[in-house]
């Protein structure tokens, strides 16, 4: 092994950042929620296993092992992508079962569809799922609630709060750092912020997905190293499998949640290049083990 392939790997567990992808496909996303039915989902073709293995290839080349946040419904139906995913080291997380807003579901159902979910993820890989984020960070001040069914469930951690400001998610009252969360019937939580940055007062989210490709690679690079220099807290990437699909089939939604999903698409898989040769990246896994949260907020301090 030569000495950046080494210093690569050693970076797998030593990364101060982690690199994580929620595994869902082109027709599951939020923003074709009103256009496209979950009881139509069979019917659109899969591109989920293609876009994983370029994710997966891409990982393997930059020797880094990452997070993977997997659908219920992607189980299901692709159980062995999934052993694949784990088999190459990578860590397997929950990413709920029918990628819902959680707000607009009942907590009787949150509950049925996450355990449903973790149950599927565990009797593929044959071990504990640790790691939960709900769909499209819909985890709000109208939803706290969920945070004790996660406990409940047996999750040690969540990474669904964005502290940033948006039509469909955020928790601005939210520590932009990892921090440790006392439920409403006294369990414990570990919370990973999505990541942001403050610019002048405002907190911009830079954590990846939508925002990677809307702003352009310098400015991405740059508020990495920038909170790696000044915050010392882990920068928290994200991206999904169809972001680096420029093939898929293309669903009408009109003009902002077409923008939103297939802005810079052409541009994204050569962007992910560039980042993880740039910075080191590990597992969510891999943090917990290594470094310490002294944090601890009790959740009625989020509302």
């Amino acid at each position: 092994m030569d000495m950046m392939s080494k210093q690569k790997s050693d970076n797998v567990v030593s990364s101060k950042n982690v690199f994580s992808i929620d595994v869902e496909d082109y027709f599951h996303v939020a923003a074709f929620s009103k256009v496209v039915s979950m009881s139509d989902w069979s019917s659109y073709k899969s591109r989920v296993v293609r876009n994983t293995e370029v994710i997966l290839d891409m990982l393997d080349k930059h020797h880094v092992k990452a997070t993977f946040f997997v659908l219920g419904w992607v189980c299901e139906k692709e159980p062995g992508l999934i052993k694949k995913i784990y088999s190459a080291g990578h860590e397997i997380a929950s990413h709920g079962y029918s990628h819902q807003m959680i707000y607009n579901q009942t907590p009787e159902k949150f509950r049925e569809e996450t355990l449903r979910s973790k149950k599927l993820l565990e009797d593929v890989i044959g071990e504990k799922v640790r790691g939960y984020r709900a769909a499209s960070y819909s985890i709000t001040k109208k939803s706290l609630w969920a945070l004790d069914i996660l406990a409940e469930a047996g999750f040690e951690y969540d990474s669904s709060i964005f502290p940033v400001r948006h039509d469909n998610y955020g928790l601005t009252t939210s520590p932009v750092e990892p921090y440790k969360i006392i439920t409403a019937s006294g369990a414990e939580l570990i919370e990973f912020p999505l990541t942001s940055l403050n610019v002048f007062g405002y907190r911009l989210p830079v954590a990846g997905g939508g925002y990677f490709r809307l702003f352009p690679f310098w400015f991405v690079n740059w508020a990495l190293k920038r909170i790696n220099a000044t915050t010392g807290r882990p920068f928290l990437f994200y991206i999904h499998p169809w972001e680096v699909d420029t093939e898929q089939p293309k669903i009408e939604a009109g003009f902002k949640s077409s923008f939103r999903h297939y802005n810079n698409l052409d541009k994204c898989e050569a962007r992910l290049n560039k980042l993880l040769n740039n910075f080191p990246f590990g597992r969510f896994s891999d943090y917990l083990q290594n470094s310490q949260i002294d944090r601890i907020l009790m959740i009625a301090e989020l509302n």
